[in-house]
């Protein structure tokens, strides 16, 4: 186990990176660096040379031009057990180069900036750092690569107990990393520029699907690549015989990188139904509380405050609410945080928790407080046997301007209002689907059914409180007139739907003839 001597520092992330090098030093390596990194180093009181002292060439062109140099791959390249190799960095001067410490400008993070420049993403397209892993990783029997801050612990301690050196296999296992590094962020390169015309305009489609006659590349990319990173491995999957981790597209942003303030670890379908949570609040700008069961919503209510929309949620479906997992918009405060401590909940995601709430909520030592900033969805991929399918996010949005009245009734101002809050919430509801609703807040969910005039009956029957005078949104047509007249039966008085069925009309006459109005919105929400 030969010990490592020199290492180069060249890195983006700089998260561990002082302490590391500290430990370095102390094992009487030397460390050579790059820009920022060396002037880290040095503030921190760590030596340091320069990569310009290696290379005998100054850094140039703002940067782009360091480690590209013979010096450095010639240094790391060589292999130390053929003659002819060392014979070769002896003649030049080279020295050896044992260990490489490299992470990556953020590529993907500045690709999904909102409003990015052209001139931004292709400057963080980083040359000497892949260059120099995939260097290393091809010499990696001579040549330690690091390219995660995860690794420079274990590192440092497996180097503490050898004298200074690594195991093969430890160099076999950080070399597969460096290469899976690379690969990913080619693929992130590739996967961002095949949506950018070469003056620098990105042809991404727009949300609804229709495609721009402007650009003669908008659609679906040719090849669709994707990576991610393991977050956390998970103790089972949707049962305890199926095991499961979470993967993070690395953002920062949406469920899978939320911050876990307290509780429990978050199980597999924890995560789902936090999702569906966090989605179905994410459709309301007035204060919203989501409970989720099973990713259907038993509860859905806006109000002045989240405390006000969290108890009417609650109204709704008491009994299936125990154990659920709740979605709000708003920052939690100590009001809504008291109402909700009252509920046994398995989660709750929220853009923030206010220091009262978490005071609130302390004595749950189980219950699991998730912080999340919003990545809306772009596309939805849904595995399928051999392959994948995809598909644009249902995020197309709902006004009263779109609403198509087809009944000699006109709806009230007041059954206007609930039925779009109605519609928004019977987008998360599985299909076939059917939701009763009245001011701000859900009444009856009938959710999964086969037939949709049962999903009519099982929303009725489930509701708690009073169905009479509500309204009704089903996520699509009534195929025929008997699901309207079994939501007559129960008392609700109004309608929305998309319309489309071959029998339309014989839905309309029957909602005239039972004096129930029925608005058309042309579009569907099926949820498989």
């Amino acid at each position: 186990m030969a010990k490592i001597r020199r290492a180069i520092l060249s890195v983006t992330d700089k998260t561990g990176l002082v302490d590391f090098a500290r430990r370095l030093a102390e094992m009487r390596v030397e460390l050579v660096s790059t820009g920022g990194t060396a002037r880290l180093l040095r503030d921190s009181g760590i030596s340091v040379k320069d990569i310009s002292d290696l290379t005998g060439f100054p850094e140039m062109l703002d940067g782009r031009v360091k480690t590209l140099h013979p010096k450095v791959h010639g240094g790391i390249l060589h292999m130390r057990a053929n003659p002819a190799h060392r014979a070769a960095v002896a003649e030049h001067d080279i020295p050896e180069i044992d260990m490489v410490v490299v992470n990556l400008y953020a590529f993907e993070k500045t690709a999904v900036k909102e409003g990015v420049q052209f001139e931004e993403l292709i400057e963080n397209i980083d040359i000497g750092g892949p260059s120099m892993i995939r260097s290393a990783a091809k010499n990696f029997q001579d040549v330690a690569v690091v390219t995660s801050p995860a690794d420079y612990g274990s590192i440092a301690e497996e180097m503490s107990r050898s004298g200074g050196g690594l195991s093969r296999d430890t160099h076999w296992r950080l070399a597969q990393q460096a290469f899976a590094t690379t690969a990913a962020y080619d693929s992130a390169i590739a996967s961002t520029l095949e949506r950018v015309s070469s003056n620098g305009r990105f042809s991404l489609r727009p949300t609804s699907g229709q495609a721009d006659s402007s650009d003669s590349q908008a659609g679906f990319p040719e090849n669709l690549r994707l990576f991610f990173r393991k977050a956390s491995d998970l103790r089972y999957g949707e049962n305890p015989h199926q095991k499961a981790a979470l993967y993070s597209d690395g953002s920062d942003k949406g469920v899978a990188n939320g911050r876990q303030l307290q509780g429990k670890e978050l199980s597999y379908n924890n995560i789902v139904d936090l999702q569906a949570a966090w989605d179905l609040a994410q459709e309301f700008v007035e204060p919203v509380c989501a409970i989720i069961k099973h990713t259907n919503p038993s509860g859905t209510a806006t109000g002045a405050t989240l405390a006000e929309a969290f108890k009417k949620a609650l109204e709704c479906d008491p009994v299936s609410a125990f154990g659920g997992v709740i979605g709000v918009n708003r920052p939690v405060d100590s009001q809504a945080a008291e109402e909700m401590a009252k509920l046994f909940v398995e989660a709750i995601a929220a853009p923030s928790f206010e220091p009262a709430a978490l005071e609130k909520f302390s004595a749950k030592k189980n219950l699991r407080l998730v912080e999340i900033a919003n990545a809306p969805q772009t596309w939805v991929l849904k595995n399928v046997s051999g392959g994948v399918l995809i598909q644009d996010a249902d995020v197309l949005p709902l006004s009263e301007s779109d609403l198509k009245v087809v009944t000699t009734r006109q709806p009230t101002a007041e059954e206007l209002h609930a039925l779009l809050f109605a519609w928004k919430v019977c987008k998360h509801v599985k299909s076939n689907a059917i939701v009763y609703s009245r001011d701000g807040q859900t009444v009856g969910v009938g959710a999964g059914q086969m037939s949709r005039v049962d999903s009519c009956k099982i929303g009725a029957m489930k509701a708690v409180l009073p169905v009479k005078g509500t309204v009704a949104a089903s996520d699509a047509f009534f195929p025929f007139p008997d699901g309207v007249e079994e939501i007559a039966r129960v008392g609700a008085t109004a309608i929305i739907q998309p319309g489309g069925s071959m029998r339309d009309q014989d839905v309309i006459e029957a909602a005239n003839k039972l004096g129930l109005a029925m608005v058309f919105t042309g579009i569907r929400h099926f949820r498989h």
